[in-house]
């Protein structure tokens, strides 16, 4: 027997609306997840999270979450990309509106000002760096957002100091960017008075390399 046209066409639209609460209750559980582990991670530290105890709180079976996460690893992953995605922002923002040496030492200046307090106000984000250190995967993603922001920082040097040599620009800007993560690292171990002294001296020091390329 022949469907009626009207049937044919009415079908796609019912499996979509069969579907899409599926994909929703999905997106719903893996926030949740996520919730459940940034609070764990706070508590206890990278070291102590457990996928078991992820799931418990979760009020889901540990079969369930490893169809979401396969290990404690991809969950830091998935967590320390949020965090980078959301840092890559603010650097493209402020970078891209570079035009003159002034804005570059004012944009440079308050990025690594801004990255110091949110990261002391986001006690977990220091929980996810621990955990990334022992993880070679994670090393390499943390490799990689230092090249993209040292890139980002090295088109704004290009623009403001044409004349310069590129590669010893983005070879400066590479080695800035990772050497300013490390400080943070530093700066938010140490008491507040000592650490902001610390984030000073670090721009003091990359602010005449930024500001004073040697020309090409």
């Amino acid at each position: 027997m022949r469907k009626k046209p009207s049937e044919t066409l009415e079908q796609p639209a019912a499996q979509a609306v069969r579907r899409n609460p599926t994909q929703q209750r999905s997106r719903e559980r893996q926030e949740l997840i996520l919730t459940v582990a940034t609070q764990l991670i706070a508590d206890k530290g990278c070291d102590q999270l457990k996928m078991s105890e992820i799931a418990e709180r979760s009020g889901i079976s540990i079969g369930s979450l490893y169809q979401y996460f396969p290990d404690k690893s991809t969950v830091i992953r998935t967590l320390a990309e949020r965090y980078n995605a959301e840092s890559r922002r603010c650097i493209t923002q402020a970078m891209e509106a570079v035009e003159d040496a002034q804005g570059l030492q004012a944009a440079y200046s308050q990025l690594l000002d801004l990255y110091y307090e949110i990261v002391m106000a986001t006690p977990v984000m220091r929980d996810i760096w621990s955990g990334m250190q022992a993880d070679k995967q994670l090393l390499r993603l943390e490799l990689e957002e230092s090249r993209v922001a040292g890139a980002l920082l090295a088109q704004a040097m290009l623009r403001v100091y044409p004349d310069i040599d590129e590669q010893q620009v983005q070879e400066s800007a590479f080695l800035i960017w990772h050497l300013g993560e490390a400080t943070i690292r530093l700066a938010v171990t140490c008491a507040p008075e000592e650490g902001r002294a610390l984030v000073e001296a670090f721009k003091r020091m990359s602010l005449r390399e930024i500001m004073e390329p040697v020309p090409d």
